[in-house]
């Protein structure tokens, strides 16, 4: 797509007034036959952070008067899921340190649920859909296979599907979930809009509140949006160095890089490595929406897009690579990712590329020299690779002075509180769990 045609189409897609049309047009059918609002949820039986949202599904319907129908659904193809033992690695980590912040339950030394305890869970959970008690019978079961608790999970076996009822129960909630445009478990979906676990049940709540459907307004939000506490930096404070994964054609690694940024200058963290990765799939129109939504609550502009796919990235790429010792990568960068993300400027093209180059203080002649000098390839390899080993693949990714790694711009306060924790030379959440273990 041409850069001009791109900066209208995604500008068009991603306006607000166009979410505010949608959502109205996708009431009025209900409102017509005067049927309460439904909110549909897909539950994955091994997949952790199904397990947190289940907790918070029950909760949700009734405080919102809103139906939940259930439906059951297979892990993602490979294609949305390329790192899948990353994935399953870093979810049992990530979901325990989630649990803690929403005071949800989920072990913190969680292992992959056998096979047969899963196929038991999904047999279970189907014939739990069926009943408006479904959230409290996913709870339960989910709390039991997480814990490896094969005996609590046993006696719900009298109550369980058949499996021949259970393969076309997750084949109609596998279609189901892609007819309405989408590949992961612990999805809500509401009148067209879907909204991920616990991460973004806010969203939901907001929409929900705004229809006038929440029962205890003055009540705080059953999932509130986690943001940056940024107190005062103590003094003579220990050591942060953070360390940051990005790519150029990830919209999230744009709403993350500033942010890191700012919180790297309010704690005084230095120096923050910049590590820019080769290009990434973007997988569907769900991401650049929801990118939106989470843009317009950071307050950052996005929706004039020009994704830079190919020749955008790799010419952005080798222009970092040069601007890095210069100590004008984190500049080129924020201002690279703005300018693809929602300026509308094709980094692909020369005079894009150079008016960003421009702004984060660089010359014409080192862009030339950048651009005729390939060894940001290989920088950018040994990037993934030093991901690959931190146990992370995607962007936006970071971690404080070694510890634990966190993926995506969703995780900034888990960022904060270990930044928090270094400076205070407190041991990190790693060296914490080591030291329970033993």
């Amino acid at each position: 797509m041409k850069p001009a045609v791109s900066r209208i189409v995604t500008q068009a897609i991603t306006s607000p007034a166009r979410r505010k049309l949608v959502r109205a047009a996708a009431g009025v059918g209900r409102k017509l036959r005067g049927e309460p609002p439904v909110v549909d949820y897909f539950h994955q039986a091994d997949d952790p952070y199904s397990h947190l949202a289940a907790q918070l599904a029950g909760p949700l319907a009734a405080r919102y008067g809103v139906t939940l129908r259930a439906w059951i659904a297979p892990p993602p193809d490979d294609a949305a899921a390329p790192e899948r033992a990353r994935l399953a690695a870093y979810a049992l980590r990530d979901a325990a340190r989630l649990a803690a912040e929403y005071d949800l339950e989920f072990p913190d030394r969680a292992a992959q649920p056998d096979p047969a305890a899963v196929a038991l869970a999904q047999r279970v959970l189907v014939a739990a859909s069926r009943s408006r008690g479904f959230s409290e019978v996913a709870a339960d079961i989910g709390r039991a296979l997480w814990r490896g608790d094969e005996r609590a999970l046993t006696t719900w076996a009298p109550v369980a599907a058949e499996p021949d009822e259970v393969a076309t129960a997750v084949a109609v909630g596998a279609a189901e979930r892609a007819r309405r445009g989408h590949y992961l478990g612990a999805m809500f979906h509401f009148e067209g809009e879907w909204f991920w676990g616990v991460d973004r049940l806010n969203h939901l709540e907001a929409r929900l509140a705004a229809m006038g459907l929440d029962s205890t307004p003055e009540a705080p939000p059953l999932a509130p949006y986690r943001d940056l506490q940024l107190p005062m930096a103590p003094a003579n404070a220990a050591p942060a160095v953070i360390e940051m994964w990005f790519s150029f054609r990830s919209p999230y690694s744009w709403l993350a890089m500033p942010r890191v940024r700012r919180l790297a200058r309010h704690y005084g963290a230095r120096p923050m490595v910049m590590r820019g990765l080769p290009v990434p799939p973007i997988k569907s129109r769900y991401i650049v929406l929801d990118a939106k939504r989470e843009a317009d609550r950071c307050g950052l502009p996005f929706g004039r897009i020009v994704d830079p796919v190919g020749a955008g990235a790799e010419r952005a790429l080798a222009v970092l690579h040069h601007a890095v010792p210069l100590g004008l990568g984190g500049d080129f960068a924020e201002l690279g990712l703005q300018a693809a993300w929602a300026d509308g400027i094709a980094l692909a093209e020369v005079a894009g590329l150079r008016d960003v180059a421009h702004r984060a203080g660089l010359t014409d002649a080192q862009v030339a020299s950048a651009l005729a000098d390939d060894s940001w390839r290989q920088a950018a390899e040994a990037n993934r690779a030093a991901l690959f080993e931190a146990g992370l693949w995607g962007a936006p990714t970071y971690r404080v002075n070694g510890g634990p790694a966190h993926w995506g711009q969703d995780r900034l306060w888990a960022l904060e509180e270990d930044i928090v924790r270094a400076q205070a030379g407190q041991p990190g959440l790693r060296a914490m769990a080591a030291s329970n273990a033993g």
